[in-house]
């Protein structure tokens, strides 16, 4: 899953990017307002990390502008938002929510209670309330990271983990190469790279392990499916 998170604390950003993508996260950056309203309008992103004191704004407004479909955010306006701040109150954190946001996290905070959070709300697309997902043989706890084909495990990258997660929230969907490069990898990946048919294959080989009928179907131009039986 893609993320942007606007932070404008240059070390408290880097070290929250990490921990996210050690988690598996694609994670772009915006340091501003303006940056933020940027890359909405450019990249397709799962979810919003929103600081609320920005350098040239702040993040109240901007997701009134969101909710509002005043920024034309390229994913949609059913984006995920949710608030990380130092603002702590009462009054912050009930504005906040109706204001639009999907939950509300206080600095400071653990990194495995944001990544928990993280998960609860990427769950929300498929309706789901387990960190479980399944599909066919196929099982993959989002919290452990941890992935299964019948009882046998698979020794996943993260990258494989993260292209398995997002095809198994839409089993029997074909998933074209550019929607997997846009919600798996960040804003640094070269769009012309073959990666993701690279990736794709890899993870095929470990699923498959030599099984004649693939879990992962290739669509001859249009890119890929998860068979659902």
């Amino acid at each position: 899953m893609r993320l942007l998170l606007v932070e404008d604390e240059s070390d408290l950003a880097e070290a929250i990017q990490l921990g996210l993508v050690r988690a598996g996260y694609a994670v772009d950056l915006a340091p501003t307002v303006a940056a933020t309203y940027e890359r909405l309008t450019v990249n397709s992103y799962d979810l919003l990390l929103l600081d609320l004191m920005l350098p040239d704004g702040d993040g109240f407004s901007l997701c009134r502008a969101i909710r509002s479909g005043e920024i034309p955010v390229a994913g949609g306006a059913d984006l995920r938002v949710l608030m990380l701040t130092a603002r702590g109150g009462l009054t912050d954190r009930v504005r906040g929510l109706d204001d639009g946001a999907d939950d509300y996290v206080v600095k400071p905070f653990a990194l495995d209670e944001l990544l928990a959070r993280v998960r609860a709300l990427l769950r929300r697309e498929t309706r789901g309330v387990s960190a479980v997902l399944r599909a066919g043989q196929l099982r993959l706890d989002t919290a452990r990271h941890e992935a299964w084909r019948g009882d046998r495990p698979l020794p996943l990258s993260p990258k494989e983990f993260a292209v398995l997660e997002y095809l198994m929230t839409r089993p029997g969907h074909v998933v074209s190469a550019e929607e997997l490069l846009e919600h798996v990898w960040d804003e640094n990946i070269d769009p012309f790279t073959q990666t993701v048919r690279v990736t794709v294959g890899t993870l095929r080989r470990k699923i498959d392990n030599g099984d004649q009928r693939s879990a992962i179907e290739t669509v001859v131009g249009r890119g890929y499916r998860l068979r659902e039986q």
